[in-house]
């Protein structure tokens, strides 16, 4: 009596089939890593361009008083006085500049109550600007505040 000898073992075939399996695997948690990395780039950029807005916001209620001095547009020359305000944005823009890609900033301030400016508030608007790294598209955070 002849017995028959069983195969033992895995086919070329099988092994092929778990190697394409397994790349595909690797590739497609390549591509969530990718993902999350940009996401994680976007979220630290909006989280700068709020400290920067609530930083500039901070500045100008500590100097209440010279707060319509705090005013300007995107694009605007960065200021070169001595005053206090001067001071301030100059040194927001550097640090915009700095945390940002291609980081900029307006501020606005209007009374709320223009017949009465010892007692009013101003209402303050800042604007951050800066542009995505990956997809140089342009966003802005805009805070909007009273003091």
């Amino acid at each position: 009596m002849k017995r028959k000898a069983s195969s033992r073992g895995y086919s070329l075939i099988e092994v092929l089939v778990a190697c394409v399996v397994l790349s595909l695997s690797i590739l497609g948690f390549a591509g969530l890593q990718i993902t999350g990395l940009t996401s994680n780039k976007v979220a630290m950029s909006r989280s700068q361009a709020s400290i920067q807005a609530y930083s500039i916001i901070d500045s100008m209620r500590a100097n209440r008083s010279a707060a319509t001095a705090y005013v300007r547009t995107i694009g605007a020359a960065t200021p070169s006085g001595t005053s206090r305000a001067d001071v301030d944005v100059s040194t927001w823009l550097g640090n915009l500049k700095k945390q940002l890609p291609s980081g900029d900033g307006s501020i606005s301030a209007t009374l709320t109550d223009p017949s009465n400016p010892t007692t009013s508030t101003y209402t303050i608007t800042v604007v951050v600007q800066w542009t995505e790294s990956r997809s140089s598209t342009s966003s802005q955070l805009s805070v909007n505040t009273q003091i």
